[in-house]
């Protein structure tokens, strides 16, 4: 199957979010076998603000589509009360689509919109559950540092594992006074 999701058509991206997306990405984050089901809602949730309030809701969204169909996904936001600060709230891809450079491609699009907003600095906060060591992996290799870890957060013997990044701002150009 791998293999014929390489083939299929190229991928593509978009940020504006379509009611149509809430059935799709209840499939997508359901199909990664990951999340428990109060996650799945809140992912939805999150989504539903943007539906709802636009970009007033503070929720940002990049979806990933290969032949029309939701492949993968991540939501951000800035950090409030914050100078510079954001939160990679989500970020899932199909599992048949994991190991084709979609999840990367994400991360990238996000960091770029960050820094085009002119935030410093990107935040991910995960679980320390066996289940999330490739997704730990993944941070690691796309430069993340591991920030923090408190003891038995989300549960007993479940740690939250906090990753950072630094985002190189986007320089803006400077006018030239005519002397």
């Amino acid at each position: 199957m791998s293999a014929r999701f390489a083939k299929r058509s190229a991928l593509r991206t978009r940020t504006r979010a379509r009611p149509s997306d809430l059935p799709a990405l209840r499939r997508l984050v359901e199909s990664t076998d990951v999340f428990y089901p109060e996650e799945i809602e809140i992912a939805l949730e999150l989504l539903e603000e943007r539906l709802r309030r636009g970009a007033q809701s503070g929720y940002e969204f990049i979806f990933a589509e290969r032949a029309g169909k939701l492949v993968g996904y991540c939501a951000w936001g800035a950090v409030p009360l914050t100078k510079g600060s954001y939160d990679l709230y989500w970020i899932a891809v199909a599992p048949e689509a994991q190991g084709f450079g979609i999840g990367r491609r994400l991360m990238r699009l996000a960091e770029l919109e960050v820094s085009k907003l002119g935030g410093g600095r990107l935040y991910i906060e995960t679980s320390s559950r066996a289940a999330y060591v490739r997704t730990r992996r993944f941070y690691r290799a796309m430069g993340y540092v591991q920030a923090a870890r408190l003891p038995d957060f989300y549960a007993r013997g479940d740690h939250k594992v906090v990753f950072y990044r630094a985002i190189p701002g986007r320089k803006r150009a400077r006018r030239r006074a005519n002397t």
